[in-house]
């Protein structure tokens, strides 16, 4: 039997059937509730090591190479099936620890990741370091075998159901500011951390406020060096912007088959086709793009023999940001008016859901590193442009 076909055999046997078909892929942690089915292919997968495929063995993957790596997520996304968690661990800090960690944090963590038993959260931002992140001002304080952080993020994604974070730290203040950053990890739930969600356009909060008041972590989550954050920060940011691990999300967002539902649905249909020849159009170029765009990440990916590119993952954030707000302006289009709703007694619950989603989604040419600072960075590391 090929690989090929033993991975179809497994998900057909394990994938329950009311997942299939499911956008809701949940992200872990202790704080954020489950289905039965959603915990029990949490727990099939993660016993196979398909939570994360290519990680080794001893750390909860399933050691795969690159092609079988791809070639499960081809039938995962053929059957519509739904990563079994993500998340910030699985998407970002795992791949950055097997780089950087030691012996003793990839055994600590990663297991715990490809579990799904612990939800991460990002501590990057702040007030006054957005884009020009380097000028972060939160403090960690050598004291000992730990340091004691004070400080503020901002944007601190899902913190409010975060068991852990990452986090940048200036642990040197009198050195160039690229110099004196840390990378450490730290527990939520002690005292002296504080999270505020922020009340979004969309009704949302999925980004928070975090306030760190003598906060401790150990020097033992000293990710790399002491001082040397900054080349860890920017490696786990590639990770982020490569979206390989969005390859495995299964769902069908982006192949164009819900704008195909939503058209037939709203504008109507003739001789089995879409009433509006534009709008075929519309959508079918988006399909196209979309699958353009997944391709290009599957073949990087196989260049790449496995491992994240550099610079170049700023590509894939750029357009793959742009390409989703492309998605949800055609899909507001198609909807018309229902595609503005707001309140549910006038409106469906699905038709206010996808309104929110359109207004959250504005944030994606910001988040996780805007199209702007995406855009310097392929003209200067990529493409070699002087400043």
């Amino acid at each position: 039997m090929s690989f090929k076909e033993e991975v179809r055999t497994w998900l057909e046997e394990n994938c329950p059937a009311s997942c299939r078909g499911s956008t809701d892929v949940p992200g872990g942690g202790t704080k954020v509730p489950m289905s039965d089915d959603q915990r029990l292919w949490l727990e099939r997968a993660a016993d196979k090591g398909y939570t994360v495929p290519s990680w080794p063995a001893a750390y909860g993957g399933a050691g795969l190479s690159t092609a079988n790596e791809l070639i499960l997520l081809q039938e995962m996304r053929a059957m519509v099936a739904p990563a079994p968690v993500m998340g910030m661990g699985i998407m970002m800090l795992g791949p950055t620890l097997l780089e950087y960690g030691t012996d003793e944090q990839k055994e600590q963590h990663l297991p715990k990741i490809a579990r799904g038993e612990v939800w991460w959260c990002q501590g990057y931002s702040e007030p006054t370091a957005g884009s020009d992140l380097a000028s972060l001002r939160t403090r960690a304080e050598d004291a000992g075998d730990h340091f004691v952080i004070n400080g503020q993020k901002i944007w601190t994604t899902a913190a409010n159901n975060a068991d852990w974070i990452f986090c940048l730290v200036r642990t040197n203040p009198d050195v160039p500011k690229h110099e004196g950053i840390s990378f450490v990890l730290f527990t939520m739930d002690q005292p002296g951390v504080t999270v505020k969600p922020i009340q979004l356009i969309s009704g949302a909060s999925p980004f928070c406020e975090t306030f760190f008041d003598n906060v401790i972590a150990s020097k033992s989550d000293l990710v790399g060096p002491l001082n040397k954050g900054w080349t860890v920060a920017k490696r786990l940011l590639q990770h982020e912007r490569s979206g390989m691990r969005a390859l495995a999300t299964g769902g069908n967002r982006e192949t164009g088959a819900e704008l195909s539902d939503l058209a037939r649905e709203y504008v109507g249909e003739l001789d089995g086709r879409i009433n509006d020849p534009v709008l075929r159009s519309e959508i079918a170029v988006h399909y196209m793009n979309a699958a353009a765009f997944r391709l290009t990440q599957a073949r990087t990916l196989e260049e790449s023999a496995g491992s994240t590119p550099g610079p170049a993952t700023s590509i894939f954030k750029l357009y793959g940001a742009d390409l989703a707000k492309a998605r949800a302006e055609l899909q507001v289009s198609i909807m018309g008016t229902h595609g503005v709703g707001w309140e549910k007694d006038n409106f469906t619950a699905d038709e206010a859901a996808i309104t929110r989603s359109w207004l959250a989604g504005k944030a994606r040419s910001i988040a996780g590193g805007s199209n702007e600072v995406q855009r310097n960075i392929i003209a200067k590391r990529v493409l070699g442009l002087p400043d």
